[in-house]
């Protein structure tokens, strides 16, 4: 018999889409899709190049391919698109980090017409609160590969292994936290600016709220209560009024951090 991947939050049965029906599973087919559009976007440097992220995945991770299950931290869309096939599922804390929209976004959910802001994790007091993915040994290379070109498409992560703690017991865990020398990377800005920008942010995979709405969505079904993400919800909804969206903030504006 297969073991339940579910078993310890039994609550994300039907609130996780399957790999096979990701848009985020980055094989080299949508790679390929991805360039097009940007290309089509006038932007065909957009990204890393193959060998940049082979390079930076071998220097993280090392060999993996059948050695040792690989746990991958998720805080944002992760959470219920991670893209990739895992064994088990465990609530799990990273101490230390916070979530935080804080790299300007014009690509994905931004643009540079309606840019918006991306999730990261920042150092500071306190802790996250997320998920835990196993990925089987057997499978961890391939997945990590996969995994790998979606989160550090634009290097604006510094992917690291870092310990976690779970009801389960702790495990050591790949985190994707903040890069702050990206030149994307904003920092955290007013409570008031971040809404603003999330609120008027879209792009080709859609609105920059649409993400917010559903990053509240599963912390709540994880039974989540994050004065952050809740605030900026409320915020958001204030002003998606015709006249307050006429503003989308100083920190989201293009040049800001470029």
């Amino acid at each position: 018999m297969t073991p339940d991947a579910f078993v310890h939050v039994p609550s994300l049965r039907g609130r996780i889409t399957p790999p096979e029906r990701s848009e985020l599973r980055a094989t080299p087919a949508v790679l390929a899709v991805w360039d097009e559009r940007a290309r089509s976007l006038g932007r065909p440097n957009w990204r890393w190049t193959d060998e940049a992220l082979q390079t930076s995945r071998r220097d993280v991770l090392g060999a993996t391919g059948g050695e040792r299950d690989l746990w991958v931290y998720g805080y944002g869309s992760l959470m219920w698109d991670p893209a990739f096939h895992f064994a088990e599922i465990r609530l799990a804390t990273l101490a230390g980090y916070r979530r935080r929209f804080t790299f300007r976004l014009t690509i994905g959910r931004g643009s540079f017409e309606y840019p918006g802001l991306m999730l990261s994790l920042e150092t500071g007091e306190g802790a996250c609160e997320g998920l835990a993915f196993r990925i089987d040994a057997l499978h961890a290379d391939a997945e990590s590969t996969i995994l790998w070109r979606r989160e550090m498409i634009r290097s604006g992560y510094l992917p690291a292994l870092l310990p976690v703690q779970t009801p389960q017991g702790p495990v050591t865990a790949l985190v994707f936290a903040a890069n702050a020398a990206h030149p994307d990377h904003i920092g955290e800005q007013p409570l008031d600016e971040t809404a603003a920008c999330i609120a008027r942010g879209a792009g080709v995979l859609g609105t920059n709220r649409e993400y917010l709405e559903q990053l509240a969505a599963q912390l709540q079904t994880l039974a989540i209560d994050e004065a952050y993400v809740g605030k900026l919800l409320q915020q958001c909804a204030l002003l998606l009024r015709p006249e307050a969206l006429g503003w989308g903030g100083r920190s989201c504006q293009r040049g800001s951090s470029e």
